[in-house]
C-alpha cells in the first residue's frame, strides 16, 4: 500500500498555479521578442527606403550633369528650357571623318564615311550606335585652314547611315567605319571643297527632354525623359510635387531666360521614399525626403 502512495507522488503533474505561472511568463518572453522582431523589421524597412531614395538622389545627380557639362548654349543646344523643364541635344556618340565629304555648294544629300558607328569599334565612342531617325549631327568645319576664324560645327540632319570601311593607313588596315547621308546647315560661302577634312570630329545627339513629369494616373512625381517625338518615361523618382527645379545663370553669374546666354544651369532635385516608414517603436509612419543641388557650367564657358 505504501509503495502504491509512493507511486502515485512520482506521477504527479505541475499544479494550475504553476501552469498559470509558466504561461504568464511565456506570454511576457513571446511578447518582448515579437517586439524586438517588428522593431528590426520597421528598421530594416525604413533602411532600405533610405538607401532607395539615396540612389535615387545619386542617380540624379550623376545623369543630369553628366547630360549638361556637353551643351553649348551659343550653339543652340538649349532648345527650350523652363522652371521644371529642359529640352537639350544630348550628345551620344563621337567620331571622325576618315573618308571627307564631296562639298560644291549643294547642303543635301552629302555623305561621308566616319569611323565606327558601334559600340566597342576603333576610334568611336559612344553609349549606342549611329540611329537613324533618332541621332542628327555636329560635323566640324574646318574651312581655310590658314585661319581660325572661320572654324565651326555645321548642324546636320542625319538621313542613312550604312557599314562601311575606313581606307588602310599605313600599316594599319582598313578599319570598320559607316557611311553616313546627312543635310547640312551650312553658313553662306562655307559649303565648298576641303572645308572638312579626314580627320574632323562629328559628335552625333539627340533632342531630349528633361522635366517634372507626372504619369495619368498616378499620383507620384518623377524626373521625366522624354526623346523628340516619343512618349516622356519617368526616368527617377518619386520626387516631391516640386522635386525638380532649374535655375539658368549668364557668364556674369546673373539669372537669364536667354537660351544662347546659358553659361551654368543649378539643378535642384527632391526626392522622398515611395512609401510612409516607421523608424522604429511606435514612431508615426512618415515619407523621408532628401534633397541634392548640382551646379553644372557649360561647355565653352568661363567656369564657375
Amino acid at each position: 500500500m505504501q509503495h502504491i502512495r509512493m507511486s502515485v507522488r512520482a506521477r504527479r503533474g505541475f499544479t494550475m498555479v504553476e501552469l498559470l505561472v509558466a504561461l504568464v511568463l511565456l506570454g511576457l518572453v513571446s511578447a518582448a521578442l515579437y517586439r524586438v522582431l517588428v522593431n528590426n523589421q520597421r528598421l530594416y524597412m525604413a533602411q532600405t527606403a533610405r538607401i532607395d531614395l539615396s540612389q535615387n538622389i545619386r542617380a540624379a545627380g550623376n545623369i543630369l550633369p553628366a547630360e549638361f557639362r556637353e551643351l553649348d548654349a551659343a550653339d543652340g543646344d538649349i532648345t527650350a528650357m523652363s522652371a521644371t523643364s529642359i529640352s537639350i541635344h544630348a550628345m551620344r556618340w563621337t567620331s571622325f571623318v576618315c573618308i571627307a565629304p564631296l562639298l560644291n555648294g549643294v547642303a543635301g544629300g552629302r555623305t561621308m564615311t566616319v569611323r565606327g558607328g558601334q559600340t566597342g569599334q576603333p576610334m568611336f565612342f559612344g553609349s549606342r550606335s549611329i540611329t537613324v531617325g533618332t541621332d542628327s549631327m555636329y560635323v566640324y568645319l574646318d574651312g581655310d585652314q590658314t585661319t581660325r576664324l572661320d572654324d565651326y560645327f555645321v548642324p546636320s540632319k542625319l538621313t542613312a547611315a550604312a557599314g562601311a570601311l575606313c581606307p588602310a593607313a599605313g600599316a594599319v588596315p582598313p578599319q570598320p567605319g559607316t557611311l553616313v547621308t546627312f543635310d547640312g546647315n551650312f553658313f553662306g560661302g562655307n559649303n565648298a571643297a576641303g572645308a572638312i577634312p579626314v580627320g574632323a570630329p562629328v559628335w552625333g545627339f539627340e533632342n531630349v527632354t528633361y522635366s517634372l513629369f507626372q504619369p495619368a494616373g498616378d499620383t507620384s512625381y518623377y524626373i521625366g525623359y522624354q526623346p523628340a517625338g516619343q512618349t516622356a518615361q519617368p526616368l527617377i523618382g518619386p520626387v516631391l510635387a516640386n522635386g525638380l527645379s532649374f535655375q539658368y545663370y549668364n557668364v556674369n553669374g546673373n539669372v537669364t531666360a536667354v537660351r544662347s546666354q546659358v553659361a551654368r544651369i543649378d539643378i535642384t532635385v527632391r526626392a522622398r521614399t515611395a512609401v510612409a516608414v516607421r523608424s522604429g517603436g511606435t514612431d508615426p509612419r512618415a515619407t523621408i525626403v532628401d534633397s541634392i543641388v548640382t551646379s553644372v557650367a557649360l561647355r565653352n564657358n568661363r567656369r564657375f
